[in-house]
């Protein structure tokens, strides 16, 4: 359904069955919707093992709770023991890394020895992994790309050019570099692949689902009938809300996504945003 004509390797088996797919494994990797992480992650418990490696390539947080996908794994599985968790990001569309072209990504994790261990199990010839321990600044700018992601898609949507979107992704990566400092990131982190480089890729690719969302508001559709179209879930859209919510409780300034999420969810037109935008107070960069 989401990879046309590109076949599933001899070596992977697809199944439905929990504990048959979690018997023996040294890694789970976890690539489910944030919606649906905290439920997925719980009905793993029975079946999961100590010696275990988590990795979350889930690109969202946690609506309600605010929580990054690696505190849900860390609450969830810590009923039972301390986890061994790693976040997975980086510029990359399923399609392109499926038919093996070349990729970079960012595999962060507090403990170095667990970042190595799942950098070594998943590097390939197209496929080069880079460790890092900073994996609050990994999940944020993970996360908070899609809302700049679907603003992107606004422009585009309503003609405007390069210009646009250059200015649009710089300040977006300065407000998402913002609050994960004001959370505990580092602000280099967001300079890397998991930053600026899944930024670029996301506001700027064809292949985007939250640029594609933002295309189709600028052209006048209602944001209820554009998700109702899309076999895939556009994070962005639910992700926005908790990034509203994590700029007050910082006391971070996120003009870009307050703006989206009034098109989003308070019926501000694309037009209006963009104007709100640039009237804004003049100030120092």
């Amino acid at each position: 359904m989401y990879l046309r004509g590109l076949r599933v390797p001899q070596k992977v088996d697809v199944m439905t069955d929990l504990a048959r797919a979690l018997a023996g494994a040294d890694i789970v990797l976890g690539v489910m919707p944030s919606r649906y992480a905290r439920s997925l992650y719980s009905a793993m418990l029975p079946h999961l093992d100590p010696s275990m490696i988590f990795v979350s390539a889930t690109k969202g947080l946690e609506t309600g709770t605010l929580l990054r996908i690696s505190e849900v794994i860390a609450q969830v599985v810590g009923q039972r023991f301390e986890p061994k968790v790693a976040v997975l990001s980086g510029p990359t569309f399923a399609r392109e890394v499926a038919r093996g072209e070349p990729a970079a990504v960012v595999i962060a994790s507090a403990d170095p020895d667990t970042a190595s261990s799942v950098q070594a199990a998943f590097a390939g010839p197209t496929f080069r992994l880079y460790t890092n321990q900073d994996t609050i600044g990994v999940e944020v700018g993970a996360a908070l790309k899609n809302v700049i992601a679907i603003a992107a898609g606004v422009c585009h949507g309503l003609g405007l050019g390069n210009n646009t979107l250059a200015a649009l992704i710089t300040r977006g990566l300065a407000e998402i570099t913002r609050l994960a400092a004001a959370m505990g990131g580092q602000p280099r982190t967001l300079a890397g692949l998991a930053g600026l480089g899944d930024l670029v890729l996301t506001c700027s690719g064809d292949l985007s689902r939250n640029r594609m969302v933002g295309i189709e508001l600028a052209r006048g559709r209602r944001l209820a009938d554009i998700l109702g179209s899309m076999p895939m879930i556009a994070e962005g859209v639910e992700t926005c809300d908790a990034a509203v919510a994590l700029g007050q409780k910082f006391d971070v300034d996120l003009p870009i996504i307050h703006q989206m999420h009034a098109v989003l969810h308070l019926a501000k037109s694309p037009q209006a945003a963009v104007r709100d935008l640039m009237e804004r107070s003049l100030k120092g960069e």
